[in-house]
Protein backbone atom coordinates (compact mmCIF):
# COMPACT_ATOMS: atom_id res chain seq x y z
CA UNK A 1 0.00 0.00 0.00
CA UNK A 2 1.82 3.39 -0.97
CA UNK A 3 -0.17 5.15 1.93
CA UNK A 4 -0.68 3.13 4.93
CA UNK A 5 -2.73 6.59 6.38
CA UNK A 6 -4.86 7.28 4.24
CA UNK A 7 -8.07 8.84 6.49
CA UNK A 8 -5.37 11.16 8.50
CA UNK A 9 -5.60 13.70 5.80
CA UNK A 10 -6.96 15.17 2.68
CA UNK A 11 -3.47 15.16 0.58
CA UNK A 12 -2.14 11.57 0.61
CA UNK A 13 1.20 11.70 0.05
CA UNK A 14 2.45 9.28 -3.14
CA UNK A 15 5.42 7.44 -2.15
CA UNK A 16 7.04 6.38 -5.58
CA UNK A 17 9.50 3.73 -5.94
CA UNK A 18 11.01 4.85 -9.26
CA UNK A 19 11.40 8.09 -10.83
CA UNK A 20 7.60 9.18 -12.89
CA UNK A 21 8.08 12.14 -15.14
CA UNK A 22 5.30 14.25 -14.74
CA UNK A 23 2.83 14.72 -17.51
CA UNK A 24 3.44 17.79 -19.85
CA UNK A 25 -0.30 18.84 -19.75
CA UNK A 26 -3.48 18.28 -17.55
CA UNK A 27 -5.71 15.37 -18.65
CA UNK A 28 -8.36 16.03 -20.44
CA UNK A 29 -11.12 14.58 -18.92
CA UNK A 30 -13.41 13.55 -21.71
CA UNK A 31 -11.22 11.08 -22.77
CA UNK A 32 -7.80 10.34 -21.86
CA UNK A 33 -5.79 7.34 -20.37
CA UNK A 34 -4.57 7.12 -17.27
CA UNK A 35 -1.14 8.96 -16.95
CA UNK A 36 0.99 6.76 -14.56
CA UNK A 37 0.59 9.13 -11.48
CA UNK A 38 -3.20 8.59 -11.93
CA UNK A 39 -2.81 5.20 -11.76
CA UNK A 40 -0.77 4.59 -8.61
CA UNK A 41 -3.30 6.86 -6.90
CA UNK A 42 -5.91 4.77 -7.99
CA UNK A 43 -4.29 1.94 -6.69
CA UNK A 44 -3.76 3.26 -3.85
CA UNK A 45 -7.51 4.32 -3.16
CA UNK A 46 -8.73 1.15 -4.51
CA UNK A 47 -6.42 -0.62 -1.81
CA UNK A 48 -8.25 1.58 1.12
CA UNK A 49 -11.44 0.86 -0.53
CA UNK A 50 -10.69 -3.13 -0.76
CA UNK A 51 -9.37 -3.74 2.82
CA UNK A 52 -9.88 -0.83 5.26
CA UNK A 53 -13.02 1.18 4.77
CA UNK A 54 -16.03 0.71 6.75
CA UNK A 55 -18.41 2.92 5.57
CA UNK A 56 -22.02 0.77 5.34
CA UNK A 57 -22.23 1.13 1.93
CA UNK A 58 -22.98 -2.06 -0.26
CA UNK A 59 -21.02 -1.92 -3.35
CA UNK A 60 -22.34 -5.82 -4.52
CA UNK A 61 -18.87 -6.94 -3.88
CA UNK A 62 -19.60 -8.83 -0.80
CA UNK A 63 -21.86 -12.05 -1.00
CA UNK A 64 -24.75 -11.24 1.11
CA UNK A 65 -24.41 -7.66 2.38
CA UNK A 66 -27.10 -5.64 3.41
CA UNK A 67 -28.38 -2.50 1.39
CA UNK A 68 -29.71 -1.94 -2.15
CA UNK A 69 -26.28 -2.67 -4.33
CA UNK A 70 -24.95 0.75 -5.91
CA UNK A 71 -21.92 0.83 -7.75
CA UNK A 72 -19.63 4.13 -7.30
CA UNK A 73 -17.49 6.29 -9.70
CA UNK A 74 -14.33 7.67 -7.80
CA UNK A 75 -11.94 9.84 -8.59
CA UNK A 76 -8.12 10.90 -7.80
CA UNK A 77 -6.10 13.74 -9.02
CA UNK A 78 -2.73 13.89 -8.39
CA UNK A 79 -1.49 17.81 -7.14
CA UNK A 80 1.06 19.52 -5.93
CA UNK A 81 1.12 21.55 -2.50
CA UNK A 82 2.41 24.88 -1.88
CA UNK A 83 5.63 23.11 -0.96
CA UNK A 84 5.71 21.30 -4.23
CA UNK A 85 5.31 17.99 -2.53
CA UNK A 86 3.66 15.33 -4.68
CA UNK A 87 -0.20 13.69 -3.27
CA UNK A 88 -3.31 13.19 -4.36
CA UNK A 89 -6.74 13.92 -3.65
CA UNK A 90 -9.86 11.29 -3.98
CA UNK A 91 -13.02 12.17 -4.26
CA UNK A 92 -16.53 10.14 -4.97
CA UNK A 93 -19.58 10.97 -7.20
CA UNK A 94 -23.16 11.28 -5.41
CA UNK A 95 -23.25 10.17 -1.52
CA UNK A 96 -21.90 7.42 0.13
CA UNK A 97 -23.29 5.44 2.68
CA UNK A 98 -25.92 7.90 2.86
CA UNK A 99 -23.42 10.91 3.49
CA UNK A 100 -21.35 13.69 2.00
CA UNK A 101 -18.68 13.25 4.15
CA UNK A 102 -15.79 10.97 4.63
CA UNK A 103 -12.56 10.88 6.03
CA UNK A 104 -9.82 11.05 3.22
CA UNK A 105 -12.12 12.10 0.79
CA UNK A 106 -12.43 15.67 0.02
CA UNK A 107 -15.46 17.46 1.00
CA UNK A 108 -18.63 18.62 -1.83
CA UNK A 109 -19.33 21.87 -2.70
CA UNK A 110 -22.41 22.15 -0.62
CA UNK A 111 -23.39 19.97 1.63
CA UNK A 112 -27.07 19.01 1.21
CA UNK A 113 -27.46 16.71 3.44
CA UNK A 114 -26.72 18.95 6.71
CA UNK A 115 -29.41 19.19 8.64
CA UNK A 116 -29.11 22.45 9.91
CA UNK A 117 -28.90 23.88 6.12
CA UNK A 118 -31.26 25.78 4.27
CA UNK A 119 -31.50 22.99 2.12
CA UNK A 120 -32.38 20.34 4.45
CA UNK A 121 -34.96 22.68 6.09
CA UNK A 122 -36.84 23.61 2.94
CA UNK A 123 -37.02 20.20 2.03
CA UNK A 124 -38.88 19.55 5.07
CA UNK A 125 -41.24 22.33 4.34
CA UNK A 126 -41.45 20.52 0.89
CA UNK A 127 -42.18 16.95 2.56
CA UNK A 128 -44.77 18.61 5.16
CA UNK A 129 -46.55 20.03 1.64
CA UNK A 130 -46.74 17.04 -0.12
CA UNK A 131 -48.17 15.11 2.81
CA UNK A 132 -50.54 17.60 3.37
CA UNK A 133 -51.55 17.49 -0.49
CA UNK A 134 -51.36 13.20 -0.40
CA UNK A 135 -53.82 13.38 3.25
CA UNK A 136 -56.10 15.84 1.04
CA UNK A 137 -56.48 14.18 -2.02
CA UNK A 138 -56.94 11.17 -0.35
CA UNK A 139 -59.61 12.18 2.10
CA UNK A 140 -63.13 10.83 2.23
CA UNK A 141 -64.73 14.56 1.49
CA UNK A 142 -62.62 15.43 -1.32
CA UNK A 143 -63.39 11.59 -3.27
CA UNK A 144 -67.25 12.25 -2.18
CA UNK A 145 -67.03 15.33 -3.86
CA UNK A 146 -65.08 14.28 -6.54
CA UNK A 147 -67.96 11.60 -7.24
CA UNK A 148 -70.81 13.41 -6.05
CA UNK A 149 -69.99 16.18 -9.00
CA UNK A 150 -68.96 12.75 -11.68
CA UNK A 151 -72.09 11.36 -10.65
CA UNK A 152 -74.08 14.46 -11.59
CA UNK A 153 -72.62 15.14 -14.58
CA UNK A 154 -73.40 11.53 -15.60
CA UNK A 155 -76.82 11.31 -14.72
CA UNK A 156 -77.41 14.58 -16.10
CA UNK A 157 -75.86 12.98 -19.49
CA UNK A 158 -78.02 9.94 -19.24
CA UNK A 159 -81.33 11.63 -18.81
CA UNK A 160 -80.95 14.53 -21.28
CA UNK A 161 -79.60 11.55 -23.94
CA UNK A 162 -83.04 10.11 -22.89
CA UNK A 163 -85.42 13.02 -22.72
CA UNK A 164 -83.70 13.74 -25.94
CA UNK A 165 -84.43 10.52 -28.04
CA UNK A 166 -88.15 10.89 -26.42
CA UNK A 167 -88.67 13.99 -27.50
CA UNK A 168 -87.36 12.81 -31.24
CA UNK A 169 -89.76 9.73 -30.98
CA UNK A 170 -92.68 11.39 -29.91
CA UNK A 171 -91.49 14.52 -32.49
CA UNK A 172 -91.32 11.94 -35.44
CA UNK A 173 -94.72 10.07 -34.19
CA UNK A 174 -96.64 13.74 -34.51
CA UNK A 175 -95.30 14.51 -38.00
CA UNK A 176 -96.71 10.80 -38.88
CA UNK A 177 -100.29 11.42 -37.56
CA UNK A 178 -100.36 14.89 -39.19
CA UNK A 179 -99.74 13.22 -42.69
CA UNK A 180 -101.76 10.01 -41.75
CA UNK A 181 -105.18 12.12 -40.58
CA UNK A 182 -104.51 15.21 -43.06
CA UNK A 183 -107.69 13.06 -45.34
CA UNK A 184 -108.93 11.04 -42.79
CA UNK A 185 -110.31 13.89 -40.50
CA UNK A 186 -113.09 16.53 -40.76
CA UNK A 187 -111.17 20.37 -40.98
CA UNK A 188 -112.35 20.98 -37.56
CA UNK A 189 -111.48 17.87 -35.71
CA UNK A 190 -108.11 18.33 -38.26
CA UNK A 191 -107.45 21.80 -36.57
CA UNK A 192 -108.24 20.27 -32.87
CA UNK A 193 -105.85 17.81 -33.73
CA UNK A 194 -102.62 19.62 -34.88
CA UNK A 195 -103.67 22.19 -31.73
CA UNK A 196 -103.28 19.02 -29.76
CA UNK A 197 -100.12 17.82 -31.58
CA UNK A 198 -98.55 21.60 -30.98
CA UNK A 199 -99.39 21.46 -27.00
CA UNK A 200 -97.52 17.93 -26.93
CA UNK A 201 -94.49 19.76 -28.27
CA UNK A 202 -94.66 22.73 -26.16
CA UNK A 203 -95.00 20.47 -23.36
CA UNK A 204 -91.66 18.60 -24.12
CA UNK A 205 -90.08 21.85 -25.11
CA UNK A 206 -90.50 23.00 -21.50
CA UNK A 207 -89.69 19.41 -20.20
CA UNK A 208 -86.47 19.46 -21.44
CA UNK A 209 -85.75 23.09 -20.27
CA UNK A 210 -86.87 22.37 -16.94
CA UNK A 211 -84.22 19.10 -16.64
CA UNK A 212 -81.83 21.48 -17.77
CA UNK A 213 -82.38 24.15 -15.25
CA UNK A 214 -82.49 21.25 -12.17
CA UNK A 215 -79.61 19.49 -13.04
CA UNK A 216 -77.88 23.58 -13.60
CA UNK A 217 -78.32 23.90 -9.96
CA UNK A 218 -77.56 20.69 -8.79
CA UNK A 219 -74.22 20.47 -10.75
CA UNK A 220 -73.55 23.87 -9.74
CA UNK A 221 -73.66 22.67 -6.31
CA UNK A 222 -71.68 19.89 -6.28
CA UNK A 223 -69.28 21.80 -8.28
CA UNK A 224 -68.91 24.33 -6.10
CA UNK A 225 -68.61 22.10 -3.18
CA UNK A 226 -65.93 20.16 -5.19
CA UNK A 227 -63.90 23.68 -6.30
CA UNK A 228 -63.87 24.34 -2.49
CA UNK A 229 -61.59 21.64 -1.58
CA UNK A 230 -59.98 21.74 -5.00
CA UNK A 231 -58.77 25.19 -4.70
CA UNK A 232 -57.09 24.32 -1.13
CA UNK A 233 -55.42 21.68 -2.99
CA UNK A 234 -54.20 24.06 -6.10
CA UNK A 235 -52.88 26.30 -3.69
CA UNK A 236 -50.87 23.69 -1.77
CA UNK A 237 -49.47 22.64 -5.22
CA UNK A 238 -48.68 26.17 -6.28
CA UNK A 239 -47.00 26.66 -2.98
CA UNK A 240 -44.55 23.67 -3.34
CA UNK A 241 -43.68 24.97 -7.18
CA UNK A 242 -42.68 28.20 -5.54
CA UNK A 243 -40.79 26.97 -2.78
CA UNK A 244 -39.34 24.18 -4.70
CA UNK A 245 -37.82 26.42 -7.54
CA UNK A 246 -36.61 28.94 -4.77
CA UNK A 247 -34.71 25.82 -3.27
CA UNK A 248 -33.57 24.95 -6.34
CA UNK A 249 -31.91 28.19 -7.36
CA UNK A 250 -30.66 29.14 -3.75
CA UNK A 251 -29.50 25.77 -4.29
CA UNK A 252 -27.76 26.25 -7.49
CA UNK A 253 -26.60 29.40 -6.38
CA UNK A 254 -24.74 27.60 -3.47
CA UNK A 255 -22.58 25.36 -5.95
CA UNK A 256 -20.01 27.82 -7.08
CA UNK A 257 -17.13 27.18 -9.11
CA UNK A 258 -13.50 28.45 -8.80
CA UNK A 259 -11.01 27.98 -12.12
CA UNK A 260 -7.65 28.10 -12.29
CA UNK A 261 -7.28 31.56 -12.76
CA UNK A 262 -9.20 32.07 -9.49
CA UNK A 263 -12.55 33.18 -11.10
CA UNK A 264 -15.97 31.86 -9.44
CA UNK A 265 -19.26 31.14 -11.34
CA UNK A 266 -22.33 29.02 -9.96
CA UNK A 267 -24.43 26.62 -11.38
CA UNK A 268 -26.85 29.47 -13.21
CA UNK A 269 -23.94 31.07 -14.76
CA UNK A 270 -22.06 28.11 -15.87
CA UNK A 271 -25.70 26.34 -17.58
CA UNK A 272 -27.12 29.36 -18.62
CA UNK A 273 -25.51 29.84 -22.12
CA UNK A 274 -25.84 25.69 -23.18
CA UNK A 275 -28.75 24.05 -24.80
CA UNK A 276 -30.59 23.04 -21.73
CA UNK A 277 -29.57 26.28 -19.71
CA UNK A 278 -31.32 24.58 -16.25
CA UNK A 279 -28.59 22.85 -14.66
CA UNK A 280 -29.43 18.93 -14.60
CA UNK A 281 -30.07 17.00 -11.21
CA UNK A 282 -26.91 15.81 -9.24
CA UNK A 283 -24.73 18.31 -11.28
CA UNK A 284 -21.77 19.66 -9.36
CA UNK A 285 -22.39 16.17 -7.00
CA UNK A 286 -19.25 14.36 -9.59
CA UNK A 287 -16.37 13.19 -8.14
CA UNK A 288 -14.33 15.58 -10.52
CA UNK A 289 -16.05 18.94 -9.91
CA UNK A 290 -15.07 18.31 -6.11
CA UNK A 291 -11.36 17.61 -6.67
CA UNK A 292 -11.39 20.73 -8.62
CA UNK A 293 -12.84 23.06 -6.09
CA UNK A 294 -10.34 21.43 -3.22
CA UNK A 295 -7.34 21.76 -5.07
CA UNK A 296 -8.32 25.42 -6.01
CA UNK A 297 -9.28 26.62 -2.45
CA UNK A 298 -6.24 24.80 -0.90
CA UNK A 299 -3.79 26.29 -3.75
CA UNK A 300 -2.79 22.84 -5.05
CA UNK A 301 -1.85 22.67 -8.41
CA UNK A 302 -3.41 19.80 -10.76
CA UNK A 303 -1.25 17.85 -11.97
CA UNK A 304 -3.36 14.65 -13.30
CA UNK A 305 -6.68 13.07 -12.81
CA UNK A 306 -8.73 9.84 -13.68
CA UNK A 307 -11.72 8.33 -12.61
CA UNK A 308 -12.77 4.75 -12.12
CA UNK A 309 -15.79 2.59 -11.19
CA UNK A 310 -16.05 0.84 -7.86
CA UNK A 311 -18.75 -2.16 -7.34
CA UNK A 312 -20.73 -4.22 -9.44
CA UNK A 313 -22.03 -3.17 -12.84
CA UNK A 314 -25.20 -1.10 -12.93
CA UNK A 315 -27.92 -2.56 -14.89
CA UNK A 316 -28.20 0.33 -17.80
CA UNK A 317 -25.09 1.42 -18.61
CA UNK A 318 -21.52 -0.45 -19.05
CA UNK A 319 -19.55 -0.14 -16.35
CA UNK A 320 -16.72 -2.70 -14.78
CA UNK A 321 -15.25 -3.06 -11.42
CA UNK A 322 -11.73 -0.99 -11.37
CA UNK A 323 -12.07 0.62 -14.60
CA UNK A 324 -10.89 3.94 -15.52
CA UNK A 325 -13.95 6.30 -17.05
CA UNK A 326 -13.89 9.66 -18.32
CA UNK A 327 -16.40 12.22 -16.52
CA UNK A 328 -20.27 12.54 -17.74
CA UNK A 329 -20.66 15.13 -20.42
CA UNK A 330 -23.99 16.47 -19.27
CA UNK A 331 -23.52 17.77 -16.10
CA UNK A 332 -19.63 17.86 -16.09
CA UNK A 333 -18.63 19.20 -19.61
CA UNK A 334 -20.15 22.72 -18.94
CA UNK A 335 -18.88 23.00 -14.95
CA UNK A 336 -15.40 21.06 -15.51
CA UNK A 337 -14.98 23.92 -19.07
CA UNK A 338 -15.29 26.81 -16.45
CA UNK A 339 -12.97 24.93 -14.30
CA UNK A 340 -10.15 23.84 -16.13
CA UNK A 341 -9.92 27.46 -17.65
CA UNK A 342 -6.41 28.86 -16.95
CA UNK A 343 -4.60 25.36 -16.80
CA UNK A 344 -2.52 23.97 -19.18
CA UNK A 345 -4.75 21.04 -20.61
CA UNK A 346 -4.64 18.42 -23.20
CA UNK A 347 -6.23 19.22 -26.61
CA UNK A 348 -9.47 17.17 -27.11
CA UNK A 349 -8.13 13.87 -29.16
CA UNK A 350 -11.85 13.70 -30.66
CA UNK A 351 -11.61 16.99 -32.56
CA UNK A 352 -8.13 15.85 -33.94
CA UNK A 353 -8.14 15.70 -37.79
CA UNK A 354 -7.80 12.31 -38.75
CA UNK A 355 -7.26 12.30 -42.15
CA UNK A 356 -6.55 9.06 -44.52
CA UNK A 357 -3.87 9.72 -46.95
CA UNK A 358 -4.09 6.29 -49.30
CA UNK A 359 -6.95 5.90 -51.04
CA UNK A 360 -9.51 3.79 -49.71
CA UNK A 361 -9.34 -0.18 -50.95
CA UNK A 362 -12.04 -0.85 -53.60
CA UNK A 363 -13.34 -4.81 -52.76
CA UNK A 364 -15.21 -4.76 -55.63
CA UNK A 365 -16.83 -2.32 -58.30
CA UNK A 366 -19.07 -2.53 -61.63
CA UNK A 367 -21.58 0.68 -62.97
CA UNK A 368 -23.95 0.63 -60.14
CA UNK A 369 -22.58 0.03 -56.78
CA UNK A 370 -18.65 -0.64 -55.08
CA UNK A 371 -17.71 -2.09 -51.55
CA UNK A 372 -15.03 -0.15 -50.12
CA UNK A 373 -12.81 -1.24 -46.95
CA UNK A 374 -13.14 1.48 -44.48
CA UNK A 375 -9.93 1.74 -42.53
CA UNK A 376 -10.24 2.29 -38.48
CA UNK A 377 -10.95 5.24 -36.74
CA UNK A 378 -11.98 6.90 -40.15
CA UNK A 379 -15.70 8.59 -40.24
CA UNK A 380 -18.20 6.98 -43.10
CA UNK A 381 -19.88 10.53 -43.02
CA UNK A 382 -18.74 13.98 -42.41
CA UNK A 383 -18.55 15.04 -39.06
CA UNK A 384 -18.87 18.31 -37.68
CA UNK A 385 -15.41 19.31 -37.15
CA UNK A 386 -13.57 16.57 -39.36
CA UNK A 387 -14.89 16.42 -43.65
CA UNK A 388 -12.60 13.59 -44.64
CA UNK A 389 -14.23 10.70 -44.66
CA UNK A 390 -15.64 7.32 -47.09
CA UNK A 391 -18.12 9.49 -48.54
CA UNK A 392 -16.31 12.13 -49.44
CA UNK A 393 -13.26 9.92 -50.61
CA UNK A 394 -15.83 8.27 -52.16
CA UNK A 395 -17.19 12.33 -54.00
CA UNK A 396 -13.74 12.81 -55.14
CA UNK A 397 -13.50 8.91 -56.92
CA UNK A 398 -16.67 9.21 -58.84
CA UNK A 399 -16.47 12.82 -59.15
CA UNK A 400 -19.03 11.84 -62.31
CA UNK A 401 -21.47 9.82 -60.24
CA UNK A 402 -23.52 11.04 -57.07
CA UNK A 403 -22.26 8.20 -54.72
CA UNK A 404 -24.15 7.44 -51.58
CA UNK A 405 -23.02 5.61 -48.50
CA UNK A 406 -26.13 2.53 -48.10
CA UNK A 407 -25.61 1.53 -44.30
CA UNK A 408 -22.26 3.66 -41.93
CA UNK A 409 -19.72 1.51 -39.63
CA UNK A 410 -18.56 3.69 -36.25
CA UNK A 411 -15.34 5.33 -37.00
CA UNK A 412 -13.53 2.83 -34.55
CA UNK A 413 -14.73 -0.37 -36.66
CA UNK A 414 -13.36 -0.96 -40.08
CA UNK A 415 -14.49 -3.52 -42.88
CA UNK A 416 -16.93 -3.50 -45.65
CA UNK A 417 -18.95 -0.83 -46.66
CA UNK A 418 -21.39 -0.60 -49.43
CA UNK A 419 -21.52 2.52 -52.07
CA UNK A 420 -24.57 3.04 -54.16
CA UNK A 421 -23.60 4.85 -57.93
CA UNK A 422 -26.89 6.74 -58.21
CA UNK A 423 -30.25 7.21 -56.28
CA UNK A 424 -31.72 4.52 -57.94
CA UNK A 425 -29.14 1.83 -56.84
CA UNK A 426 -29.24 3.64 -53.37
CA UNK A 427 -33.13 3.03 -53.17
CA UNK A 428 -33.06 -0.77 -54.24
CA UNK A 429 -30.05 -1.82 -51.54
CA UNK A 430 -31.42 0.79 -48.91
CA UNK A 431 -34.69 -1.50 -49.25
CA UNK A 432 -32.83 -5.11 -48.48
CA UNK A 433 -31.44 -3.47 -45.51
CA UNK A 434 -34.42 -2.33 -44.35
CA UNK A 435 -35.92 -5.83 -44.89
CA UNK A 436 -33.06 -7.41 -43.47
CA UNK A 437 -32.10 -9.65 -46.27
CA UNK A 438 -28.64 -8.76 -46.14
CA UNK A 439 -26.60 -10.92 -44.46
CA UNK A 440 -23.76 -9.24 -42.45
CA UNK A 441 -21.19 -10.95 -40.35
CA UNK A 442 -18.33 -8.92 -38.49
CA UNK A 443 -15.38 -10.57 -37.23
CA UNK A 444 -13.91 -8.79 -33.14
CA UNK A 445 -11.90 -10.28 -30.55
CA UNK A 446 -13.10 -9.82 -26.52
CA UNK A 447 -11.11 -8.98 -23.37
CA UNK A 448 -11.92 -12.55 -22.12
CA UNK A 449 -12.07 -15.76 -22.74
CA UNK A 450 -16.02 -16.64 -23.60
CA UNK A 451 -17.02 -20.24 -22.66
CA UNK A 452 -20.48 -19.97 -24.50
CA UNK A 453 -20.05 -21.00 -27.66
CA UNK A 454 -22.80 -19.52 -29.39
CA UNK A 455 -25.91 -17.34 -28.87
CA UNK A 456 -28.12 -14.84 -29.18
CA UNK A 457 -28.19 -11.18 -27.06
CA UNK A 458 -31.04 -9.36 -27.08
CA UNK A 459 -30.80 -5.99 -25.17
CA UNK A 460 -32.90 -3.39 -26.43
CA UNK A 461 -30.43 0.74 -26.54
CA UNK A 462 -31.24 4.15 -26.13
CA UNK A 463 -28.92 6.59 -25.83
CA UNK A 464 -26.84 7.47 -23.32
CA UNK A 465 -28.39 11.25 -22.43
CA UNK A 466 -25.32 11.92 -19.62
CA UNK A 467 -22.75 10.89 -22.00
CA UNK A 468 -23.67 10.94 -26.08
CA UNK A 469 -22.50 8.80 -28.00
CA UNK A 470 -22.63 5.70 -25.39
CA UNK A 471 -25.46 3.74 -25.61
CA UNK A 472 -27.15 1.87 -22.53
CA UNK A 473 -29.66 -1.13 -22.16
CA UNK A 474 -33.30 0.02 -21.46
CA UNK A 475 -36.02 -1.89 -21.33
CA UNK A 476 -38.64 0.75 -21.02
CA UNK A 477 -37.43 3.18 -23.94
CA UNK A 478 -34.75 1.26 -25.74
CA UNK A 479 -34.98 0.15 -29.50
CA UNK A 480 -34.42 -3.56 -30.11
CA UNK A 481 -31.30 -4.81 -30.62
CA UNK A 482 -30.24 -8.84 -31.26
CA UNK A 483 -27.07 -9.94 -32.30
CA UNK A 484 -26.11 -13.89 -32.95
CA UNK A 485 -22.77 -14.59 -31.94
CA UNK A 486 -20.49 -17.81 -32.66
CA UNK A 487 -17.02 -18.29 -31.23
CA UNK A 488 -14.41 -18.95 -33.33
CA UNK A 489 -11.41 -19.71 -30.97
CA UNK A 490 -10.01 -19.19 -27.21
CA UNK A 491 -6.53 -18.36 -26.44
CA UNK A 492 -4.33 -16.54 -24.68
CA UNK A 493 -7.03 -14.77 -22.55
CA UNK A 494 -8.98 -13.90 -25.19
CA UNK A 495 -12.05 -14.97 -27.69
CA UNK A 496 -12.07 -14.33 -31.58
CA UNK A 497 -15.85 -14.08 -32.56
CA UNK A 498 -18.11 -13.66 -35.10
CA UNK A 499 -21.13 -11.55 -34.68
CA UNK A 500 -24.42 -11.74 -37.10
CA UNK A 501 -26.34 -8.24 -35.85
CA UNK A 502 -30.16 -9.12 -36.54
CA UNK A 503 -30.63 -5.58 -35.76
CA UNK A 504 -28.48 -2.36 -36.48
CA UNK A 505 -28.49 0.14 -33.73
CA UNK A 506 -25.72 2.47 -32.70
CA UNK A 507 -22.93 0.57 -31.27
CA UNK A 508 -24.89 -2.50 -30.64
CA UNK A 509 -22.05 -4.87 -31.12
CA UNK A 510 -20.10 -2.83 -28.66
CA UNK A 511 -22.63 -2.72 -26.12
CA UNK A 512 -23.27 -5.88 -26.47
CA UNK A 513 -20.22 -7.58 -26.19
CA UNK A 514 -19.35 -5.72 -22.97
CA UNK A 515 -22.46 -5.41 -20.91
CA UNK A 516 -22.69 -7.10 -17.70
CA UNK A 517 -26.26 -8.95 -19.07
CA UNK A 518 -24.35 -9.26 -22.92
CA UNK A 519 -21.18 -11.28 -23.05
CA UNK A 520 -19.57 -9.47 -20.48
CA UNK A 521 -16.60 -8.96 -21.84
CA UNK A 522 -15.54 -5.96 -23.97
CA UNK A 523 -14.26 -5.66 -27.50
CA UNK A 524 -10.50 -5.47 -27.30
CA UNK A 525 -9.47 -2.03 -27.87
CA UNK A 526 -12.87 -0.26 -27.00
CA UNK A 527 -12.59 3.37 -24.98
CA UNK A 528 -15.71 3.65 -24.97
CA UNK A 529 -17.24 0.39 -23.24
CA UNK A 530 -13.27 -1.02 -22.38
CA UNK A 531 -10.41 -0.27 -22.61
CA UNK A 532 -8.61 1.68 -24.99
CA UNK A 533 -5.49 0.14 -27.29
CA UNK A 534 -4.21 0.10 -30.45
CA UNK A 535 -7.25 -0.02 -32.01
CA UNK A 536 -10.68 -1.31 -31.88
CA UNK A 537 -10.62 -5.32 -32.61
CA UNK A 538 -14.22 -4.88 -34.37
CA UNK A 539 -14.09 -5.50 -38.46
CA UNK A 540 -17.63 -6.02 -40.94
CA UNK A 541 -15.88 -9.22 -42.56
CA UNK A 542 -18.25 -10.48 -44.83
CA UNK A 543 -21.50 -8.62 -46.63
CA UNK A 544 -24.08 -10.71 -48.92
CA UNK A 545 -26.86 -9.35 -50.91
CA UNK A 546 -28.59 -9.13 -53.82
CA UNK A 547 -27.36 -7.33 -57.07
CA UNK A 548 -30.05 -4.44 -57.48
CA UNK A 549 -29.72 -4.91 -61.44
CA UNK A 550 -28.37 -8.35 -62.17
CA UNK A 551 -30.43 -9.92 -59.52
CA UNK A 552 -27.00 -12.09 -58.95
CA UNK A 553 -26.54 -12.74 -54.91
CA UNK A 554 -23.41 -11.01 -53.86
CA UNK A 555 -20.76 -12.49 -51.11
CA UNK A 556 -17.82 -10.21 -50.38
CA UNK A 557 -15.58 -11.02 -47.66
CA UNK A 558 -12.50 -8.55 -46.41
CA UNK A 559 -10.48 -10.37 -44.10
CA UNK A 560 -9.99 -8.49 -40.97
CA UNK A 561 -6.30 -7.16 -40.11
CA UNK A 562 -5.47 -8.59 -37.20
Amino acid sequence: MLNPKFTDTLFHPLQLKKEIALPAQFTFPFYYTPHELSVLAAKDLQNYLENEANFNHNFGLKPNAEGLVIGKMFGVMVVKDEADNLGYLAAFSGKLAESNQHKGFVPTVYDTLNPEGFYKIGEQELNDINRAIEVLENSEAYHAAKNNLEACLKTYDAELKALKQTIKEKKTARNKLRESEVNNLSVEAYQNLLEELKKQSIYYHFRLKDLKNDWKLKIEEAQSHFDKIESTLNALKEKRRVQSSALQKQLHQQYSFLNYKGESKDLLDIFKNTTVRIPPAGAGECAAPKLFQYAYQQNFKPIAMAEFWWGASPKSEVRKHKQFYPSCRSKCEPILGHMMQGLNVENNPILEVKKHEKPLEILYEDNYLLLVNKPHEFLSVPGKTQLDSVQTKMQQYLPNNKPVLVHRLDMSTSGILLVAKNEKTHKNLQKQFINRTVKKRYVAVLDGELKTKKGIIDLPLRVDLDNRPQQLVCYEHGKPAKTKFEVVAVENGTTRIHFYPITGRTHQLRVHAAHSNGLNMPIVGDDLYGTKANRLYLHAEQLEFEHPVTKKQLKIVCKAPF
